[in-house]
């Protein structure tokens, strides 16, 4: 398996600086990456939490990196499909694919529990409506016109374009900790990405059941694993530079948190929708977790 390097922003909303310096930033970095060397650029798609991220449009900020790079290939991890109508959805990532001569890769998911309610969707859905999108996008890449009758999504005889520049559709990557997608992507050829600014072991188990799910399925494994690093000239230096960036990046990620249901009808009702693990001790204690465990 070929190994390749990439960088990964999630675009935090940084307190002191405006949305227009964070984008600013970022897309230095995409330039600078792609003149190292680098093969791929990923960012998330995050609307609503501003400490968390402001790229709720990852497509047109990589669209705009298209004439400023050269080598990098651009990927979202992920496309939160429970948010958007898939046949809009399919048109919008087959013309960044275009605008980008190709150099797309596209993350599916089905988000964090946090995003449900302030879109409006109701969290025990996001599974389904997640399984619906996937196929609907699918079909329509794959086909000149295409049906579809789910239980949220249904459409007849319809055509989207415009047609993706991959054939028959971009790269496709899956995220999550669920062991059921992991072996879908198996099943389908697809990658998947796992990791975090954590500790690596709890990935290992879902990297093996990925890796024996292509094995079984007899594909070839695209495994992706994330993992934040600091480079300097000593181990001093670069622990005396990472830590405050680091810490506060925690601090933003799991911010969050705060806005998942206090009372136990609203708690047990992300439980039954899948979604237990954030109400969970373990994700709580990330939030303090001290730097040298990171």
């Amino acid at each position: 398996m070929a190994t390749t390097f990439g960088t990964y922003s999630e675009i935090n909303g940084a307190p002191g600086k405006t949305h227009e310096q964070i984008f600013h930033e970022v897309i230095q970095l995409a330039k600078h990456a792609d003149q190292a060397g680098f093969d791929v650029f990923t960012a998330l798609e995050h609307p609503f939490f501003e400490r968390f991220s402001v790229n709720t449009n990852p497509l047109a900020l990589f669209c705009s990196l298209a004439p400023l790079t050269r080598n990098l290939r651009f990927r979202t991890l992920c496309h939160t499909l429970p948010l958007h109508k898939p046949m809009i959805l399919a048109g919008e990532i087959a013309e960044a694919d275009v605008l980008l001569y190709g150099r797309l890769d596209v993350g599916l998911g089905r988000g964090h529990a946090w995003l449900c309610d302030p879109a409006n969707v109701a969290p025990e859905e996001s599974q389904e409506r997640f399984l619906e999108s996937v196929e609907i996008l699918r079909r329509a890449w794959s086909n000149e016109t295409f049906s579809f009758a789910g239980k949220y999504y249904t459409c007849d005889n319809l055509s989207v374009v415009p047609r993706p520049v991959q054939k028959p559709h971009p790269p496709i990557y899956v995220v999550g900790s669920s062991d059921k997608q992991f072996k879908m992507a198996a099943d389908n050829g697809w990658g998947v990405v796992a990791g975090a600014p954590a500790p690596w072991k709890p990935f290992v188990p879902q990297a093996r059941t990925y890796l024996e799910a292509c094995a079984a399925a007899g594909t070839r494994p695209k495994l992706g694993f994330m993992k934040a690093i600091y480079v300097a000239e000593t181990d001093e230096i670069a622990h005396g530079e990472a830590r405050r960036h680091l810490e506060s990046y925690m601090q933003y990620v799991f911010s969050p948190l705060d806005s998942l249901p206090k009372d136990e009808a609203g708690r047990d009702r992300l439980r039954r929708a899948g979604y237990g693990f954030y109400l969970s001790d373990d994700l709580a204690a990330l939030r303090t977790l001290p730097y040298e465990a990171l």
